[in-house]
This record gives C-alpha cells, structure tokens and sequence, in this order.
C-alpha cells in the first residue's frame, strides 16, 4: 500500500483521490475549501481544510513520507506553484502537478515537478481521435509521441496471424492485447494467433502510425 497526498479536491482531484482510496491506498486530501473536505472527505483516509503551502498544515495532514503528490488546482496559479514548492521542499520525490497552459507547464517543470498533465487537453485529444475515425473504440494518449487505442480489426487482417501481418515491420505499431468479443476474453495475442472480425485490438504506437492503421480497410 502506497500513501498518497491529493491537493485540490475539486473535479480532477476527487476523482484521483477517491479512485486511489478504492484500490486500497492510504490517500490524504488537503483542500481550502471546507464544502469539498466535508463531501469527500468521507472516501479518502483524511481530508484536512488548509493552505498546502504551509508546512504546518502538510504536517498536520501526515504529508512527510508520501510516496507521491498530486496537485490538482491548476485553475490557480499561484496556489498550484506555491503548493509544488512546499512539497518538494518536505522531500516528497514523485509530485505531479495538474497545469491549464503550456506556461503553467514550463514553471512546474522548471521547479521540480515529476511530471504535468493537462486533463482537457488529453480529454479532447482521445475524443478527436475517435470522432475522426469509424473503426476507434478507445484512445489515450501518454506523450505527443505515444499512444494506445482499441480498435476494430480491419477486413484485410481478418484470419490472418500476427506473425503472418509482421504489424512492427509493416506499421510500426504493436498489438499488446486482444479482445474476443464473443467469448468476452482478452489477453496478450501469441503470434499464430488468428484475429476475427470478433476481435478488438488494443494497439500500441506513434500518433501517426496509429492512425494510419485505422485507415486500413
């Protein structure tokens, strides 16, 4: 079990901090405003009310010793800065900060954060990709450089083998799962393995080599 320090506790950071709490983790959430702590407080192992840029209260919260932090108050800028700093400097290594700008990224990155995600930029990444195209079920994006989508199995591949598609070779892209809709199964293919029209693929690349393959018919 890993513990876990969520500040903000508005959409995103609720949303985060319950779903570590469900897979069994210790999750403390630190918000200024009492109307959040006292709605999700409840899911999480502790809600504090309090400015997390004030040593006092990540130490009244049980921050020191966390394995990660999240700040999720990126609709304020200097209270998401101010947060990092206070984070980092209780020594907290892996802290990742929710950012709204490409300006907020740069000072985050430039003070020490894990990593910045943008939530509605990749929400709105994901949706263009299924809209642009008739055979997507799913797309995450991890990087401007790297993706996973689910995907329809194209007539051309139907009853052929991976081994017989070299997919790696010919596309760039690798199936990392199979799901045999039929029989509700999923798992990683072996590469004699013979792909139905039954069959989504969950399909692993580069932005443009993904969506080349959803164009194959």
């Amino acid at each position: 079990m890993s513990r876990f320090v969520i500040v903000g506790l508005g959409s995103f950071g609720s949303i985060l901090a319950r779903r570590l709490y469900e897979l069994g983790h210790e999750v403390v959430g630190i918000d200024s405003n009492a109307g959040l702590v006292d709605a999700h407080g409840p899911f999480l192992t502790r809600a504090l009310v309090g400015d997390a840029s004030r040593r006092d209260v990540l130490d009244e919260a049980g921050a020191d010793g966390s394995d990660a932090a999240v700040v999720a108050i990126g609709e304020n800028l200097g209270s998401s800065v101010l947060a990092l700093l206070a984070l980092r400097d209780l020594g907290i290594k892996s802290i990742y900060v929710k950012v709204l700008s490409d300006d907020h990224a740069r000072i985050a990155e430039a003070l020490g954060a894990t990593d910045m995600v943008f939530p509605e930029r990749q929400a709105a990444m994901n949706l263009a990709s299924r809209l642009t195209s008739g055979k997507l079920l799913h797309y995450t994006a991890y990087s401007e450089m790297f993706g996973i989508q689910e995907m329809a199995v194209p007539n051309a591949w139907a009853g052929k083998t991976l081994d017989e598609l070299k997919l790696p070779e010919q596309h760039g892209i690798q199936i990392v799962a199979v799901h045999d809709i039929l029989r509700d199964t999923i798992g990683v293919p072996h590469p004699t393995h013979k792909l139905t029209p039954s069959d989504t693929l969950l399909v692993a690349g580069a932005p443009a080599q993904l969506e080349a393959v959803t164009k194959v018919r």
